[in-house]
């Protein structure tokens, strides 16, 4: 009985076309569980409605964000939005790194996740890897500033059409992403 035993689980274990499927299944639907866990929006975070891409276009100032590696250190940083054929945005972010006396830039690529009237997009600077780009604040009169967010608390924003903004305005900012939940403890002040 024991050896029937030992062959039976020797026979399950053995890889077959069917195990193999099976494999590349639970593969697939992990890396779509953790690429969709990043087109999320923190809890009480909605995005604007009544969103007009096209007067979203141009460049924005980074007045203050949460810090992330692919910004350390920089000043000067900019955003850039530009109209793709295809319907999405294409973005180019640009600082300055003291420290190195030089400027870094990445470029990127946005499209609407639901309408696009609505101010939630997936934005991907890595190949097939999106993140959550959702604006819940906006100027809808003359799109001075906005308050951006990632996909979780630690991803925070605010941009604006000019290198500084009214303190009001960052009170305001302020008091908004701390209500959310955001550490606003930990933002920073980029130069401009």
């Amino acid at each position: 009985m024991h050896n029937a035993e030992n062959t039976a689980a020797r026979a399950a274990l053995k890889p077959g076309p069917g195990r193999a499927r099976c494999a590349r299944a639970v593969l697939l639907l992990m890396c779509t569980a953790v690429l969709a866990g990043c087109l999320g929006m923190p809890a009480g975070v909605t995005p604007v409605t009544g969103f007009d891409s096209e007067r979203y276009l141009g460049t924005w100032y980074e007045i203050a964000r949460l810090d992330h590696s692919f910004e350390e250190g920089l000043d000067r940083v900019t955003a850039e939005y530009s109209k793709r054929e295809d319907g999405g945005l294409s973005v180019i972010n640009r600082g300055y790194l003291a420290q190195e006396k030089r400027w870094k830039e990445a470029s990127g690529k946005a499209f609407f996740v639901n309408e696009s009237d609505e101010g939630y997009l997936k934005v991907s600077f890595f190949g097939p890897f999106y993140g959550s780009y959702v604006v819940f604040e906006l100027d809808k009169e003359d799109y001075r500033y906005a308050f951006v967010s990632g996909p979780d608390t630690s991803y925070l924003w605010l941009l604006a059409r000019t290198p500084t903004v009214e303190p009001e305005l960052i009170e305001r900012f302020v008091a908004r992403a701390s209500q959310l939940g955001f550490d606003t403890s930990q933002l920073i002040f980029p130069k401009q």
